[in-house]
């Protein structure tokens, strides 16, 4: 049976708050997410929450009694309480009628297996977590096999970034490094590092990919680093007819990510 907590000072109101700040998130490996969708599709990727918040009403919908039941079966704890606390753990004033709280994953590069996919996505300095989010949800509908997140990105598991991914974040690998441990992990296997940038004359539809490719996007307002793209084994330019000189970090990764995913399916 769900616990009753009707309390805004109840410590674990408290604990599941703080969570909200990046400091505590790293201290005690936990994130929050909301929503009845997105924690629905965490279920079925076989992640399921260590605490499953809601309201009485929310706990009513299908959905979520089978989340709290499989939640419960697997040792966690359900807890029942009102909009006004919900609002006040998710930071909105219209909060979901669902939230759960998440071990953070094991985000090490050695964590991945490279031939689980043909094409994996790595950003390099990544501040937005909305473009995170429209990353990771790219990344879920190419079928790729993760993002890895290179040097001082934005924090995957923060409340923005988890929402924007609308469940992403629970499908594709996440690993975190910094570009000099990244280098020789991939050098020591399989992969083809390609490069997005506008110092090249290689269009990015005119050259072949092999797998597994590895799509490098750099930070939002500066792009890669010269000696990152003097690193990959290619760099490709899509071409800007217009007046802009670039696209969205988010939405050119979009772009390479189905122009690879095209060949394979060619």
């Amino acid at each position: 049976m769900p616990r009753i907590i009707t309390g805004f000072s109840n410590p674990l109101v408290k604990r599941i708050k703080s969570l909200r700040d990046k400091k505590h998130r790293r201290a005690e490996g936990q994130f929050l997410a909301e929503g009845l969708r997105i924690l629905t599709e965490a279920q079925e990727a076989g992640h399921l929450p260590r605490i499953v918040i809601s309201t009485s009403e929310g706990a009513r919908h299908p959905l979520a009694m089978a989340l709290i039941a499989a939640t419960e079966a697997a040792g966690g704890e359900a807890v029942e309480t009102d909009r006004d606390i919900l609002s006040k753990l998710s930071g909105k004033d219209n909060p979901q009628t669902v939230l759960g709280v998440f071990d953070e994953f094991d985000t090490r590069l050695e964590a991945i297996d490279r031939t689980e996919s043909g094409i994996w996505i790595v950003a390099q300095s990544l501040r937005d977590p909305g473009n995170l989010g429209t990353i990771l949800r790219t990344g879920d509908a190419i079928g790729a096999g993760g993002v890895i997140l290179l040097d001082d990105c934005v924090d995957p598991f923060s409340v923005e970034a988890v929402r924007a991914s609308m469940g992403a974040l629970f499908t594709q690998r996440i690993a975190r490094a910094r570009w000099e441990a990244f280098l020789p992990w991939l050098r020591s296997g399989p992969g083809q590092l390609v490069g997005t940038s506008l110092n090249t004359d290689h269009d990015y539809q005119a050259v072949r990919y092999a797998a597994p490719t590895f799509i490098l996007s750099g930070n939002e307002s500066q792009g890669l680093p010269p000696d990152y793209e003097a690193a990959c084994d290619l760099t490709v330019k899509i071409p800007m007819l217009g007046k802009a000189d670039s696209l969205n970090v988010a939405v050119a990764t979009a772009v390479m990510a189905y122009e690879v995913l095209n060949q394979r399916r060619r």
